[in-house]
């Protein structure tokens, strides 16, 4: 419900026009057509956000938790009913592919149905007799009024990987939406209002940096949840837990798959190039670096670079494309140089997609996959998180070295093995320094009963995102030690 192309906040149930005098547009990224203005609000539109949350915590706690779920129940009838609108808005605001939305959707719904099972992921446990006539009790707790700050990549996966959890635990909950693909997550507060939530239990409020650090000052505000680069994951985990929130920051990666010559070629090839390139490589998943080991080097490197050269790219709603734009011409603009660094460094352009026009989409931001063969481990590309389609080849004589090489990276969010020796994938899965492990497997995504893990710089925190993390996360244990002697009894 823009107002004059102006996306509004929801506040207590309510659609508010923001009191921000700066907007930003959110583009297409295939046509460059302007189907929003996000305002940047600030520190007014947060405080009334924590307000209303705040006001509606103690009714919404006091719920019973199986009452709370049924608004779950019909959030996802809701998200079934209008699945492929859903998907749509995705790939209109953020230009993956429409299969690629489907699946964004899909995954939200999965983490609806696991926290429709908080009635028993919630339960503590208690011990009789801890000392004679002595009883103890571990009892969960909501938090309060929570937050989450979630990136442009997944404009509707990654707010449900905190905000049913979060709900269903019993507390009140903000997102601020990235500014630059807010529109999904609109229409999705739209369908939200449908199930009749109290007011103040969700809310949604625009802004940028100003946004930002009000929620992490705001005293109200008991935790948060980021997703996004790993310079502001550090700045949101070092600011909000100076303030004594509990915070959970998943940052950048660089992730790393090993190819091995006993690897199915044909599988490994399909799969790792849906990966470095599915999104426009705009995935935290996303791999980055392929390690060819021994023989693999050759039948990989030319494998996978007839398989990138045969994707389509193109508008994500157009049938039979495989892959679509970056999200903005800036970051068109930071990838191209990145290739630029890459080939001065001493890699060779296998793949080249700088320069991709589209037809009839001229002005949207497209690059083809690049592939960048004889990468040095130590050079500015092979450490940088580029965050579009580009992948580096690096060679590694061994198993042994090519565990070396990934280890030596910052970031430790995902690696993959690709193998059919179950000697050399139980190595690899127990010493790869990553949180997120996948053995013959492109895209190592936890299911929404898993946390998404990940180690080193690619997050900040304890306790994850999904499964009994978001439960842990998103509450305070409470032990209760009581004591009834027999002759107080007597007296009633």
């Amino acid at each position: 419900m823009p107002i004059n192309g102006q996306l509004p906040d929801y506040i207590n149930g309510q659609w508010r026009h923001s009191g921000a005098t700066e907007f930003l547009d959110v583009c297409n990224p295939a046509t460059a057509e302007v189907i929003a203005q996000t305002p940047l609000g600030g520190l007014a539109e947060v405080n009334a956000t924590v307000e209303a949350a705040a006001a509606a915590y103690p009714e919404w706690r006091r719920t019973p938790p199986q009452d709370r779920i049924q608004y779950l129940f019909k959030l996802k009838q809701l998200f079934e009913t209008h699945f492929e609108e859903l998907a749509q808005l995705i790939t209109i605001e953020n230009g993956k592919t429409l299969v690629e939305s489907r699946a964004e959707v899909r995954r939200c719904i999965e983490n609806i149905e696991v926290a429709c099972g908080i009635p028993t992921m919630m339960q503590g446990y208690n011990l009789e007799d801890v000392a004679r006539g002595i009883d103890e009790i571990m009892i969960r707790q909501p938090l309060g009024v929570v937050a989450a700050i979630t990136p442009f990549n997944f404009p509707m996966m990654v707010p449900f990987w905190f905000l049913p959890y979060a709900i269903a635990c019993g507390n009140t909950f903000i997102l601020k939406p990235s500014e630059r693909v807010p529109v999904t997550m609109q229409r999705v507060t739209e369908l939200i209002e449908q199930t009749g939530l109290p007011a103040g239990v969700f809310n949604m409020v625009n802004g940028g940096k100003p946004a930002v650090d009000a929620l992490l000052d705001h005293p109200n505000v008991r935790a948060i949840s980021f997703v996004g680069s790993t310079p502001v994951a550090k700045y949101i985990y070092a600011r909000g837990s100076a303030n004594g929130k509990r915070v959970q920051c998943q940052g950048g990666a660089k992730n790393h798959v090993v190819v091995l010559p006993d690897a199915d070629m044909e599988m490994t090839t399909q799969i790792v190039s849906d990966s470095a390139f599915g999104c426009a490589g705009q995935r935290c998943l996303a791999v980055s670096v392929a390690v060819t080991v021994g023989e693999a080097k050759q039948t990989f490197r030319d494998a996978i670079a007839n398989a990138a050269a045969s994707l389509k790219v193109g508008y994500g709603l157009e049938d039979g494309v495989q892959m679509g734009p970056v999200i903005t011409r800036e970051s068109k603009t930071r990838i191209e140089g990145l290739i630029a660094k890459g080939t001065s460094a001493g890699a060779t352009v296998l793949l080249d997609g700088r320069g991709a026009k589209v037809a009839n989409h001229e002005a949207g931001n497209f690059l083809k996959p690049t592939i960048l063969d004889n990468v040095t481990p130590s050079t500015e590309i092979a450490d940088t998180e580029i965050f579009g389609p580009v992948l580096s080849l690096v060679h590694a004589n061994d198993v042994d070295e090519a565990i070396e090489i990934l280890a030596r990276s910052q970031y430790g969010n995902a690696a993959s093995i690709f193998t059919s020796n179950g000697a050399a994938a139980r190595k690899f899965r127990y010493e790869a320094p990553a949180g997120n492990i996948g053995v013959n497997i492109g895209v190592a995504a936890p299911m929404a009963y898993f946390p998404f893990s990940g180690w080193k710089d690619s997050f900040m925190g304890v306790l994850h995102g999904q499964g009994r993390d978001a439960i842990e996360f998103y509450t305070d244990k409470k032990v209760v030690v009581e004591r009834w002697p027999k002759e107080w009894s007597r007296k009633f």
